[in-house]
């Protein structure tokens, strides 16, 4: 199962957060089971705002071969990699001493 990303984590808490206050603002209840029902309902709308929302997808790089040399008549697959979108680290470059 991936872990969920930081956006998704953050949509999915707002949204319980906000959808828990506006629905106790505006049934005025005070009752447990009102409460726990009020809850239940934000939990849930939170976990389908946080799955809906759209996940990076990974980019397709060609690699760049010379083409190998086949016998005439026979074909050749071209290969593809999937290249997942990550943040490349800051390259720190050494002094001479």
């Amino acid at each position: 199962m991936p872990r969920p990303t930081p956006a998704q984590l953050v949509y999915g808490s707002c949204t319980v957060i906000c959808s828990t206050l506006a629905m106790l603002l505006l049934s005025q209840t005070s009752s447990g089971i009102g409460i726990a029902v009020i809850a239940l309902a934000a939990l849930g709308l939170g976990l389908l705002v946080a799955m809906t929302v759209p996940l990076p997808r990974p980019r397709t790089v060609a690699r760049s071969e010379p083409a190998p040399s086949a016998p005439p008549g026979v074909r050749v697959p071209v290969h593809r990699e999937t290249v997942a979108a990550t943040t490349a680290e800051p390259v720190r470059e050494r002094t001479a001493p």
